[in-house]
């Protein structure tokens, strides 16, 4: 991992691995996990204080540079024809269309990106920055759009309670020496923690019954719990986990240090678009099983 730039998603596993031992007791009953389904409308939350109105700032800015990595599927990525798309790159233009300033959108390898924003080669990096105080001393870091709580997620039909009484001596896989694991460990003392080595371990248990639950990044389970690896098991169960002590700061955009003007633009732009919808239809349209 490196110390000054590192995806979001990634900055959320530590390392090394730990064995499984023993097995799951019954599960005890409590709200049924409900099948996933793609919502008309998944809930998406507001990062932005609703009575704070910032001022339309400043923007003659000229076009405004964006970086981004492309292989950092579904924020940035190419297609099948080559093109750079992605949450990310959409964002992007919704930005430039907002700030009414014309933009280009760069692609660059991730550990060439903050370069790229101190040697002035761009003005903007939007690739999933995760606020490491390392991060902090070079970049300037604008407010979050998009964040990676953890979830719970159960066997359908399962009647579990995601609270630590619900949990009291049950098993829940986690991925060994992982921010969830520390967090199972701190809030659900008395669950039964079986560790895995990877993702995948972990949640091949609970489909395949060893464990009662599997604790993990809710953005990435919207993904499992609809594809093929999953064979349709599973669901989330209970609400998303949001505390920024494990679960970080959420996805940031990035400009040069001390580009305060640029920084306070692209906030103004995104708290404008939460509010008239055009993030909550970006989530839809990447993430159509919501996963807060």
């Amino acid at each position: 991992m490196r110390a000054e730039i590192t995806r979001m998603i990634g900055a959320l596993a530590l390392s090394a691995s730990l064995l499984l031992a023993g097995r799951p007791v019954p599960a005890a009953e409590g709200p049924a996990a409900d099948a996933p389904k793609a919502e008309a409308r998944p809930f998406f939350p507001n990062f932005w204080d609703p009575k704070r109105r910032p001022d339309k700032p400043n923007v003659e800015f000229g076009a405004i540079r964006f970086a981004t990595s492309g292989d950092f599927p579904p924020f940035d990525f190419l297609d099948s024809g080559g093109r750079l798309t992605g949450y990310n790159v959409d964002l992007a233009r919704e930005i430039c269309q907002e700030l009414k300033v014309p933009c280009t959108i760069q692609m660059r390898p991730f550990d060439e990106l903050v370069n790229a924003l101190t040697e002035r080669r761009a003005d903007v990096v939007i690739a999933g920055l995760a606020a490491t105080p390392a991060l902090r001393e070079k970049v300037e870091l604008g407010e979050a759009y998009l964040t990676t709580p953890g979830r719970f997620v159960a066997r359908k039909g399962v009647r579990l309670a995601a609270t630590p009484e619900g949990l009291d001596g049950r098993w829940i896989s986690v991925v060994s020496k992982s921010r969830h694991e520390a967090f199972v460990l701190e809030n659900f003392p008395k669950a039964r923690v079986a560790a895995y080595p990877t993702e995948t371990a972990a949640r091949d248990a609970l489909r395949d019954g060893t464990v009662d639950m599997h604790f993990g990044d809710a953005m990435s389970l919207s993904f499992w719990l609809t594809g093929e690896a999953s064979h349709a098991c599973c669901a989330y169960a209970g609400g998303p986990f949001l505390e920024q002590a494990y679960f970080g700061e959420g996805f940031r955009i990035g400009v040069a240090k001390g580009n305060r003007r640029l920084r306070r633009a692209l906030d103004y732009a995104l708290q404008r678009l939460a509010e008239d919808g055009t993030l909550g239809e970006l989530y839809l349209r990447y993430f159509p099983l919501g996963y807060y």
